[in-house]
């Protein structure tokens, strides 16, 4: 009798339609049960060699019967999970044309392992504050000095400005009013840094360093711009809150009657004046 030839023109052909023939459900209840006949059939050849040498506990144990029974029953158990014999993987790839898996994945994870992760939205930038400003305050012309020092701090002032919506102009005549531009300046209160944030307020604003430059920039414009929006952008009203707190602002309905505050918003308005030309 003459070998019949069979004619395949394309070798993936026969393995698709098998593997069309299971769900991903029906392929992980599948491995499973390849998996546990494994398992007996390797129970059984350990019941075989160990009935050859009296059992695993010896002819004359208590309970030996069933000590070996349990004791097969597990050995095979970990055989079959940790190094398999073979059995299994052969019976599954016969049925789905596929190797065994360990772990079969589902249609839903592979959807999520094929879907892109969106890209996370970028951040929009605060609007620009619309700040109401009185012009009438005359222009003060800070110190040399203290104009030198405060250029060094130029870029983070720019990049403050841009974050937080004020203009740079006014951080600068805050820095100026404040500590004159020194880093290591300290108040009685004990305000420090460039523009003399208080311990608690520092904490607010997520300053971790009141004595580095830049968080000390970021964190009192944060705060500055809190004000100027609580304060519909009046900007008199902001640095009055800036100076003797927002409590006393509300309490007085205005700028408080205090000779310090209105002498610190003058110096401040006649910074800005002079940066403004």
């Amino acid at each position: 009798m003459e070998n019949i030839k069979l004619k395949i023109t394309n070798d993936h052909k026969h393995f698709s339609e098998v593997n069309n023939r299971f769900t991903s459900e029906e392929k992980t209840k599948l491995a499973k049960a390849v998996k546990d006949f494994e398992s007996l059939m390797t129970s059984m050849m350990l019941k075989s060699m160990s009935e050859t040498t009296e059992g695993m506990f010896g002819d004359e144990n208590l309970g030996g019967g069933v000590f070996d029974s349990i004791f097969q029953s597990e050995i095979a158990s970990y055989m079959t999970k940790s190094r398999s014999l073979g059995i299994a993987d052969i019976m599954y790839k016969k049925l789905t044309g596929e190797p065994l898996n360990p772990s079969p994945v589902s249609d839903s994870n592979i959807e999520k392992k094929i879907s892109e992760p969106k890209p996370e939205p970028e951040l929009s930038k605060p609007e620009k504050i619309k700040t109401k400003i009185d012009n009438v305050s005359p222009s003060v012309t800070p110190s040399s000095k203290s104009v030198s020092r405060l250029d060094k701090y130029e870029d983070y002032i720019s990049q403050a400005a841009e974050q937080f919506g004020i203009d740079k102009n006014i951080i600068k005549s805050v820095i100026l009013a404040e500590s004159g531009a020194n880093e290591k300046a300290v108040s009685v209160a004990k305000a420090k840094g460039l523009m003399q944030l208080i311990d608690s307020t520092a904490r607010s604003v997520g300053v971790n360093n009141v004595w580095d430059p830049k968080q000390n920039i970021f964190g009192g414009t944060k705060y500055l711009s809190g004000l100027l929006r609580q304060y519909n952008g009046d900007l008199k009203l902001a640095l009055a809150a800036y100076n003797a707190g927002p409590g006393n602002v509300d309490k007085y309905n205005g700028v408080p009657p205090f000779k310090e505050t209105k002498s610190y918003i003058t110096r401040v308005m006649g910074y800005l004046n002079h940066f403004n030309g």
